[in-house]
């Protein structure tokens, strides 16, 4: 199953790191954020690139009755804020911190186009990447179309398994330990709080998941 939140089996910060390139190596700093701490807001000026080496990163915006939307959220080695090497002049979306050691390396965009223009491989990686987050939107825009919230949310559960579960070698359950509120996975399926309440106990009845608020696992 292809992955539709998150950027399969590529450590990008393994990559894309200035700090990987000697010309860039001796100027290259990290930022570090805690819990909650914005990394940028909408509306902020689209000059930099960012790339994960530690933590976890929530993006989404805000709507006009302030209500927050959660557009995924990402971890270690993925890349954000990549709309400024197309040209994005403004951010239309907020960075946030998850976690209280997140680390970020930073890239302005100057240095992202000299990169790439230096070398074939990181724009080929560049562009891979690119590809793969407007398919990824695409595959989510035509689930949120065309099914139903529980397909939604099990789809959804499956490919969080896929990348972050682990086979439990008592049970044979698979276990997934995640970062997600219920509001955020609410948010990530196109539903209300409520609704994914109903269908999470429905699929706990069903004997198909049980689940808390740090832990899903998958019965059997």
């Amino acid at each position: 199953m292809n992955s539709l939140w998150y950027f399969n089996d590529v450590n990008l910060f393994n990559i894309l790191c200035p700090h990987k390139f000697k010309k860039y190596k001796k100027s290259h700093e990290f930022d570090a954020y805690k819990k909650q701490d914005y990394i940028y807001f909408e509306e902020d000026s689209a000059n930099k690139v960012y790339l994960i080496d530690k933590g976890k990163v929530k993006l989404g915006y805000y709507t006009e009755d302030g209500e927050e939307v959660v557009k995924s959220i990402l971890s270690k080695g993925e890349l954000f804020g990549e709309k400024a090497i197309l040209g994005e002049e403004k951010r239309n979306e907020f960075a946030q911190s998850v976690d209280n050691s997140t680390s970020i390396c930073p890239i302005a965009v100057d240095t992202m186009h000299d990169l790439m223009r230096d070398n074939q491989t990181f724009t080929l990686k560049i562009y891979k990447f690119i590809g793969f987050r407007i398919k990824k939107l695409e595959r989510r825009l035509q689930l949120l179309l065309f099914k139903d919230t529980k397909t939604r949310l099990l789809e959804f559960l499956k490919e969080l398994c896929e990348e972050h579960g682990y086979e439990c070698p008592e049970t044979g359950d698979h276990v997934v330990k995640h970062p997600y509120t219920q509001k955020d996975i609410a948010s990530l399926i196109g539903t209300s709080r409520p609704t994914l309440n109903i269908i999470m106990n429905e699929l706990k009845e069903e004997n198909i998941i049980d689940f808390n608020r740090k832990e899903i696992r998958f019965i059997g």
